[in-house]
């Protein structure tokens, strides 16, 4: 299964490759669990818009091969807008053609000294001139290199966020069929280099060890995860729009109303369902298609989009900012994946740049739900003009220069802004977002899947049935949920793989498969905590402790007023304290001496964290 990891420095042109020991695929896996571990071993202490600062572009260890939502890659780096070390992951058909290309990543070292992308085809690996190419869109770039490289090219860009360093700049893969590595600002990281695209053609299948047993798997498995995703393959994620917000857990006008009724209903998936033309995009090697092909008509603005806009941007670009036009909503989206932008990120900006000017903090007329200032904040973001270059660094540096009243209505953790799920509606996801690697995300814990009903816990051995509004027992729900997508990650799956209801032992009889390895549920569930506690190492090295694992005021001080989970509010030390023991972390919250040699983990780092 090794593939080696291609090296390009940036600064030089010179390429090469180079394999990690044998030993850290299987600790490790691959994706961004390989990494971090080849992170761990070198210098952290750099600047995150340098040409010090690497960029690991890495497929997952089973992207490629026909298991089921194998088609994940991450991008990793010291993240500019949180100054941690990060990742970003994102599915479609390039980090497929990453792996068939015969590697099982890329890092990119230096800076360009001019624009520059980087083709490979086969043996052919170059460093192209990029200068037509700058200032371009995501859609127009990626267009143009398969146009000029040929059919079959896969493409990996940024647009003119990335470029202009907005700190939460994406990299978006497949053009129109629009899919991003869209948190911590790796965008911009690709920026400072001056790297506009990785272009792939070419390639051979990756095979399995064993692919009798592999497809034995996929016919057991398969129908069930598609009977149990329907609703998602009819409506995608926007289908809960209308469950979420009558559960609580949807944030409204900035994280401080309790409900939208009526805007819910008209951004949710069933009322874009009744401008769906048809089923146009799935992922590779994916059984559920979440993707919808909708036409949308505003102004200036009109055409088919290739897929509707996720539930994470209809919060965003609609229930934050008070947009209930579905239209509006979906050109936004479109722009931000022009633009090359973290639709999450971008939206917590804008209503906290609308709370602002409600408060007299802003100088400007930025009312909630106007679609002139959402489109236009989106442009001025990207292009870093007027009040969208303050924005454009990320809410918690844009409070801090705008005085301490500000930061009340900042809801971030670590520097990235909340994903759209409110521990004030399930508990447990409090301290996964305080706790998690990379900030505020959602996708580290998805603990909200196990409360909500959506995966069953006996999968974790756990419980099946949850008190959300309680914070008992939710810090074993977070370290279990974290250890089991930290491994997700690494492998290359989709999270969907969750509704499926596909946990440690099936995803442990794939791996098992694909590479002949003795693999079972207990040993899948050991990496993931090795993965999760690594990352944690990495980034005590930069000062990370309990200090930072908190909540902002919004989320922890202030119930919401209304709703379906009206007066809540999680109680996060005590969760804490739950969690560091069960973790075997200190008071300060590190991996202690015994956890570390329990998961081969003491000498990585040095192993001289205080006790």
């Amino acid at each position: 299964m090794q593939m080696p990891i291609l090296r390009v420095n940036l600064s030089s042109g010179d390429t090469g490759v180079f394999n990690p020991p044998e030993e850290y695929e299987e600790q490790y896996f691959g994706g961004s669990g390989l990494a971090f571990r080849l992170v761990a071993d070198g210098p952290l202490d750099v600047d995150p818009m340098g040409p010090e600062n690497p960029l690991y572009m890495m497929a997952g260890l089973l992207t490629g091969i026909a298991v089921p939502t194998a088609c994940k890659g991450s991008m990793v780096a010291r993240s500019p807008l949180s100054g941690l070390w990060t990742e970003s992951t994102v599915g479609g058909y390039w980090p497929k053609a990453l792996r068939w290309a015969g590697y099982a990543g890329i890092v990119f070292t230096g800076r360009a000294p001019e624009p520059v992308y980087l083709f490979i085809d086969g043996d052919t690996i170059e460093l192209r001139p990029a200068g037509d190419l700058w200032g371009q869109d995501t859609f127009e770039t990626t267009g143009e290199l398969q146009n000029t490289l040929g059919e079959g090219t896969e493409v990996a860009t940024i647009g003119p966020a990335g470029e202009n360093g907005v700190r939460f700049a994406s990299i978006m893969v497949g053009g129109k069929d629009a899919r991003a590595a869209g948190r911590t600002g790796m965008g911009a990281v690709m920026g400072a280099k001056n790297l506009k695209a990785v272009a792939i053609r070419g390639g051979t299948r990756t095979k399995p060890t064993d692919h009798d047993a592999m497809m034995a798997l996929n016919r057991e498995y398969i129908p069930g995860i598609r009977e149990r995703s329907e609703a998602l393959g009819q409506f995608g994620t926007p289908g809960s729009m209308q469950a979420v917000e009558f559960s609580g857990d949807l944030p409204i006008k900035n994280w401080y109303q309790g409900n939208w009724e009526s805007g819910a209903e008209s951004i949710s998936g069933q009322r874009m369902a009744a401008e769906v033309l048809e089923d146009h995009y799935a992922c590779f090697a994916c059984p559920i298609r979440c993707g919808k092909e909708v036409r949308v008509n505003r102004g200036d603005f009109a055409g088919t989009i290739s897929h509707g806009p996720e539930y994470e941007t209809c919060a965003a670009f609609g229930s934050m900012v008070l947009n209930d036009d579905l239209d509006v909503l979906i050109e936004a989206n479109d722009l931000a994946n022009r633009l090359g932008l973290d639709t999450i990120s971008a939206g917590a900006a804008i209503a906290f740049a609308m709370e602002c000017a409600e408060h007299g903090i802003i100088d400007e007329d930025l009312p909630w739900g106007s679609p002139d200032v959402l489109v236009g904040l989106i442009r001025d973001i990207a292009h870093r003009r007027g009040v969208g270059d303050l924005l454009a660094d990320g809410t918690r540096m844009a409070a801090a220069r705008l005085g301490p009243l500000a930061e009340e209505y900042v809801v971030e953790t670590k520097g990235l802004e909340v994903a759209y799920h409110d521990p004030r509606a399930f508990t447990s996801m409090a301290v996964s977002y305080a706790t998690g690697a990379r900030g505020g995300c959602h996708l580290e814990g998805l603990t909200y899947y196990v409360e909500g009903g959506a995966f069953p816990g006996h999968k974790l051995a756990l419980d099946d049935e949850w008190d959300r509004a309680s914070s008992d027992d939710k810090a074993i729900l977070a370290i279990r949920m974290q250890d089991y997508l930290g491994t997700l990650n690494a492998l290359g799956i989709c999270k969907f793989i969750l509704r499926g209801h596909i946990g440690p032992v099936e995803m442990a009889e794939w791996v098992a498969a694909v590479t002949g390895w003795e693999m079972d549920a207990e040993s899948l569930m050991r990496t993931g905590e090795r993965l999760f506690n690594l990352k944690r190492l990495v980034n005590a090295e930069l000062g990370i402790s309990r200090k930072d694992d908190r909540l902002s005021p919004r989320l922890l001080s202030h119930p919401r007023p209304t709703g379906g989970a009206k007066g809540v509010l999680p109680h996060l030390g005590k969760m804490l304290n739950d969690y560091y023991q069960a973790r075997g972390w200190t008071e300060e919250g590190l991996p202690g001496k015994r956890t570390r040699e329990r998961l081969q983990l003491a000498e990585v780092l040095g192993g001289d964290h205080v006790e």
